[in-house]
């Protein structure tokens, strides 16, 4: 029996064909057909969309400062006095010239001597201070921006491992990694280098529009003037790109998901000499990425040119006035009261020339940002998914018996019992014996498609319970009814008398083992693969569990025994194998609950018989579902269930059913067959 800290890996997976009907008999011209749209319509939706919600950049802001909250003030602070470096050498120059304008009136200068000294150390101190200042945000930036991401990737992940079986099964396994990468390298290059040059950049045109209406008002306008035709091109042509920028992110996802895929499947692929359809589908795929890429970066390409063209049409045209202005000696407006010659010109042209590069320097960050943005909306979208709905407060604790009475213990004493806290404050204890019950239970993964229709069923303690039928019959499904996977349209499923959705269904799932058709076996050593049924369990306690599944003998033949190392899902090893493995793995969580869904339909029939003497010891004493398509390893079943299209059409044990001369005796002596 597990812990109840642990969970059980088998419990975690799912028979597609089963899970997801809508999927399970779709063939590889639908699925080509299934991509193209779904391609399609990821398209449509971007053309409508063209911006972000600029809520997600406010909550991706909101997260940084919660994260790093003092990092964060000093960042901006770094950033403030950064721009302030860059916008006061024009002040600066206009006090030097304005010396040296000076000077050469009056032709005295040794008097100037002091004053450019002067000016010359502010300079070179307010560099110093700016130098510092670039050092120490661009060095915490680095860490700020590693740790947010590492925060957010915890976070998705989290919510990932608390999501349904169902998002899984409805959406692609190579898109969702998208979030892990693409849209996360994405975010990465936002945060650490769009945002704050965006911050700076913009706090250096707030300063230097404030020194150009010190130095001149009519100039200033002019200047305007060309910004804002600066400002209309940006905005239409990073329009543009922004808006394939986010198609090309959907894009990328949609590539991977395919590619993920058909990698999976490649032997089903080619067994059906499916390479051309395959081809053909990730040639249109890759093809619309490629548009959306192409149009993305040629807008992007076309932006910097455009501006920089355009910023010197406008330093062109400030410096035409200025020569104007002091040829007719034009009175000047400026809120510094100075009238207008060499000294207020010439900053002012440098600052003409900083004010549109900053501007282009903004233009150009706008596509990082909305891929950015892209980004981090996808990855908000799976941290805000609807987490596994649980609503259950009957949890397994350890218990022992005083006085002929259960009571909670608190350490393993090999018992186990429900808690079950009631409105009145009186708890009771119900010994956990492996009763399930079906009481006209109604089902379907979609509410247009009911897969089960009136299912009554009892597995009493220690039976063994075989559901038989075709496929897409409904015999997983009632599994998956079990685990709690999916909730039930009607009925009541019953667990040692209790309503199944009063269980907790962490401690629903720790009183059941699972073994499955299609084995999950991750990066770690045999042992580690064994022991992920009970975390708590000594090696002695795997190796015995190895024994009973009938893989201790092959394991001892692998180069390091139990210590071998898996990787790839196990690919070094057969598929019957890694099935005795994952048996192993059931048996060493050791529940009063077992369901075996094709347990051994991936083992010869040598291996078989002596697995089925290991299995037939794990399940002495046991409830136990067994879903087999060989009906001769169910004729031992105290109870057969046979299903048609989610209805129970006949049940009883071997002997009944054979002597009912129905539809059980007709699949068994061949004249049906499953399918």
């Amino acid at each position: 029996m597990p812990e109840p800290t642990c969970n059980s890996n088998d419990a975690m997976q799912t028979n597609t064909s089963q899970t997801n009907p809508m999927q399970a008999n779709v063939t590889q011209s639908d699925a080509i057909q299934n991509n193209a749209m779904q391609s399609a319509a990821s398209q449509e939706e971007v053309k409508k969309k063209v911006a972000i919600n600029p809520r997600i950049l406010f909550r991706l802001l909101k997260d940084i400062f919660h994260f790093y909250p003092g990092w964060t003030a000093i960042i901006i602070l770094c950033l403030i006095i950064c721009a302030i470096q860059n916008a006061l050498p024009a002040i600066f120059m206009q006090q030097a010239l304005s010396v040296i304008e000076k000077t050469w009136q009056q032709g005295n200068w040794a008097e100037a001597a002091g004053p450019i000294t002067r000016i010359t150390f502010l300079f070179i101190l307010v560099s110093v201070i700016g130098l510092i200042a670039n050092f120490t945000w661009n060095r915490m930036m680095a860490v700020l921006t590693q740790g947010t991401l590492n925060k957010l990737r915890n976070r998705m992940f989290s919510r990932m491992e608390m999501l349904p079986v169902k998002y899984f099964d409805t959406n692609y396994h190579g898109a969702i990694m998208s979030y892990y990468t693409n849209d996360v390298d994405a975010m990465f290059n936002m945060i650490l280098t769009s945002l704050p040059q965006v911050t700076q950049t913009l706090l250096i045109l707030l300063l230097v529009f404030c020194i150009m209406l010190y130095f001149s008002v009519w100039m200033t306008l002019l200047v305007i003037v060309g910004v804002g035709v600066m400002v209309f091109s940006s905005k239409n042509l990073a329009g543009r790109s922004a808006k394939n920028f986010i198609l090309q992110q959907k894009s990328i996802a949609t590539v991977e998901g395919y590619v993920e895929e058909i990698m999976n499947g490649e032997r089903v692929v080619q067994v059906f000499n499916h390479q051309a359809q395959v081809q053909d589908a990730f040639d249109d795929l890759n093809e619309k990425l490629f548009k959306a890429s192409r149009r993305a970066n040629t807008f992007a390409n076309i932006l910097a040119p455009v501006l920089i063209n355009l910023g010197n049409a406008t330093y062109a045209l400030v410096a035409i006035a200025g020569g104007l202005v002091l040829l007719f000696n034009v009175p000047n407006l400026a809120l510094s009261g100075m009238a207008f010659s060499i000294s207020v010109i010439v900053p002012f042209l440098t600052i003409t020339k900083q004010f549109s590069a900053q501007i282009g320097q903004v233009s150009q960050q706008v596509n990082p940002i909305v891929m950015g943005l892209a980004g981090a909306e996808r990855i908000y979208s799976i941290i805000d998914e609807q987490s596994e709905i649980d609503d259950g407060y009957v949890t397994l604790v350890n218990a022992e018996i005083v006085d002929g009475k259960l009571e909670e213990a608190k350490g393993r004493t090999g018992i186990w019992a429900w808690k079950h806290p009631h409105h009145n404050g009186e708890t009771t204890y119900t010994l956990l014996s492996g009763d399930v019950r079906f009481k006209d239970v109604d089902f379907g993964y979609t509410p247009q498609n009911t897969v089960l229709h009136d299912v009554s069923l009892e597995a009493r303690p220690g039976q063994k319970v075989a559901f038989v039928g075709a496929t897409g019959a409904g015999k997983t499904t009632i599994t998956n009814l079990i685990n709690r996977f999916y909730p039930i349209a009607d009925g009541k499923i019953r667990y040692d008398g209790i309503n199944i959705n009063k269980i907790k269904k962490a401690d629903l799932r720790h009183s059941l083992g699972i073994v499955l058709q299609d084995v999950n076996l991750f990066t770690g050593t045999v042992m580690d693969n064994i022991r992920y049924g009970r975390l708590s369990a000594s090696d002695e306690d795997c190796i015995e569990a190895a024994k009973l599944a009938g893989a201790h003998e092959f394991i001892l033949h692998l180069p390091k025994g139990y210590d071998t190392p898996l990787s790839d899902n196990g690919a070094q090893l057969s598929q019957g194998q890694r099935q005795l493995v994952s048996i192993a793995r059931a048996a060493v969580a050791d529940p009063p609950v077992m369901i075996l869904d094709e347990a051994t339909s991936s083992i010869d029939t040598r291996t078989e018989a002596i697995v089925q003497r290991g299995m037939d010891a794990l399940m002495q004493g046991r409830t136990t579902f067994v879903i087999a398509h060989r009906l001769s390893t169910v004729r031992n079943a105290d109870v057969i269930i046979v299903l048609d299209h989610g209805r129970i059409i006949e049940r009883g044990s071997h002997e009944e059913l054979i002597a009912k001369r129905g539809t059980y005796y007709q699949l068994y002596t061949g004249a049906f067959e499953l399918e």
